[in-house]
């Protein structure tokens, strides 16, 4: 017979209150079971992708008619260095080796040398004639479907505060991300897998992975790491049962889980560690035909550089193809990390070339060149750029005078990024540096206003989309950031 509380006066002894590591030591499994009795009378259980239909990442209407549903983020973790990629400044050759004619900021190292000109040359690509220097001549093929930021700035110099500051619009640990954001507003389309994914192959930017945590927002709003080129992606989620044996002892473990969480009153990190379990075990099915390449053609790999002789450009062709799968499969908010090459720079900013500037900058430039411009060409070639936007940016940028005897210092005070997918202007430069590629001096625009386009793009609105916390109403942009209307279509 049920005894339900509600409905008698005469209530039974409490039972004694359990805590919650003496619940999670007695129960530590139990999560697990509890995703799975939702699996079992669920259609999706055996990999069947469907839209979930209620839960924290549920599929959310945007606010107002979005531009995009998903967005790919390529960090140049680092600081790529503006004026040797896409801001030509042919001053810089004009007056190489003379000190700056004005007044400078104080450095991170303060070993300012004179005027460095760039080393590549420059070359106009495509109908718009966008110029991009010879370390990217993929990324220019596809430069008609690019916009070009010019006056991006960042109050940040140090690489920790400047890729907290890119990532969650605070320069400092606590603060959820961009993607984090991103799946609060829309959830996922997609409840086998993730609202937000990071591709794991590379470096953790300076700052670990709470720069791509979800800070005060819900644990399960936190990027979710995969490793494309592991054998087992989700070794740490692999399943030490059958699904027989889980089913025995789901019954069980799922009352008491589910009685935990009423003890508690729904507590938010418990209902949380949940869901995550819940995204977890349906993961163990989706992911590894997410990772599995073998149904993609060969032109598609070549298209990556997959067949790169190079390492480090084959790596990322995968996490850039793994990328295109994510968008296609539901996925709303996808990172990548950037793979290391050949020892220059460190694994957390391999861009950060305060020495041997054309070696470092070459051989990054080699990685990413090709599967950054494999993944537009294939997206549009799907029908998915039009509604997927990429970003492609580093946390600064560089000098354009020299450090010690071959490298850049950081420039926060004016760098570039560029954007591509829909509701964008297409071949088009937006913004403007000085002569020196110093100083922004034309449509001066901040991170945060970089954060408000993105959400204003996916169709939430950057002013109302807001978690309280600590009393205060937070949003991703802040009170000062706006979105970068110029560059809309």
């Amino acid at each position: 017979m049920c005894f339900d509380p509600r409905h008698h006066h005469d209530h039974p002894a409490p039972r004694p209150f359990r805590t919650r590591r003496e619940m999670l030591r007695h129960t530590s499994t139990g999560f697990g079971f509890l995703a799975l009795s939702a699996l079992m009378a669920d259609q999706a259980y055996g990999g069947l992708a469907q839209e979930a239909s209620d839960g924290p990442l549920a599929a959310k209407a945007p606010h107002f008619a979005p531009k995009v549903k998903n967005v790919i983020f390529c960090y140049m973790s680092g600081g790529l260095s503006h004026i040797d990629s896409f801001d030509p400044k042919p001053r810089l050759a004009a007056e190489a080796g003379r000190p700056m004619p004005f007044q400078t900021e104080r450095t991170m190292f303060n070993e300012d040398g004179n005027i460095l000109p760039s080393p590549w040359e420059f070359t106009r690509y495509g109908q718009s004639g966008i110029p991009v220097s010879a370390l990217f001549p993929h990324i220019g093929s596809v430069a008609d479907e690019l916009t070009i930021i010019r006056s991006m700035t960042a109050p940040f110099m140090e690489h920790a505060q400047a890729n907290f500051y890119f990532h969650a619009g605070m320069p400092f640990n606590g603060f959820p991300s961009m993607g984090a954001w991103v799946t609060y507003g829309l959830g996922t389309e997609n409840q086998n897998l993730p609202g937000f994914v990071v591709l794991g192959s590379g470096g953790i930017p300076l700052g670990g992975v709470n720069v791509l945590g979800n800070g005060f927002l819900p644990a399960v709003h936190q990027g979710s790491f995969i490793y494309p080129e592991n054998p087992e992606p989700l070794n740490n989620v692999r399943p030490r049962e059958t699904d027989a044996s889980q089913r025995d002892r789901l019954s069980l473990i799922g009352d008491l889980d589910a009685g935990f969480v009423e003890q508690v009153g729904g507590d938010r990190q418990v209902e949380a560690a949940i869901d995550n379990y819940e995204i977890a075990y349906r993961m163990q099915t989706a992911v590894p035909e997410l990772v599995d390449l073998s149904e993609e053609t060969e032109a598609t790999r070549q298209l990556y550089g997959m067949d790169s002789s190079n390492a480090s450009t084959a790596a990322y062709g995968r996490q850039c193809l793994v990328a295109r799968r994510l968008v296609e499969r539901g996925v709303r908010f996808v990172e990548l990390t950037m793979v290391g090459t050949d020892g220059m720079g460190q694994a957390a900013n391999p861009w950060d070339q305060h020495t041997k500037l054309i070696e470092g900058h070459a051989a990054n430039a080699l990685t990413v060149d090709q599967p950054v411009a494999g993944l537009v060409k294939d997206l549009q070639s799907r029908g998915l750029l039009d509604e997927t936007l990429v970003i492609f940016s580093g946390e600064f940028g560089r000098t354009p005078f020299v450090q010690g005897t071959n490298g850049r210092d950081h420039n926060p005070y004016g760098f570039s990024l560029w954007l591509a997918g829909g509701g964008l202007k297409k071949g088009f430069i937006y913004g403007q540096t000085d002569e020196y590629g110093y100083r922004v001096v034309e449509n001066a625009h901040t991170v945060r206003d970089l954060h408000a386009t993105v959400l204003t793009l996916l169709g939430l609105d950057y002013r109302g989309l807001t978690y309280r916390f600590g009393g205060r109403d937070y949003r991703l942009a802040d009170v000062d950031g706006h979105p970068i209307r110029g560059i809309l279509a």
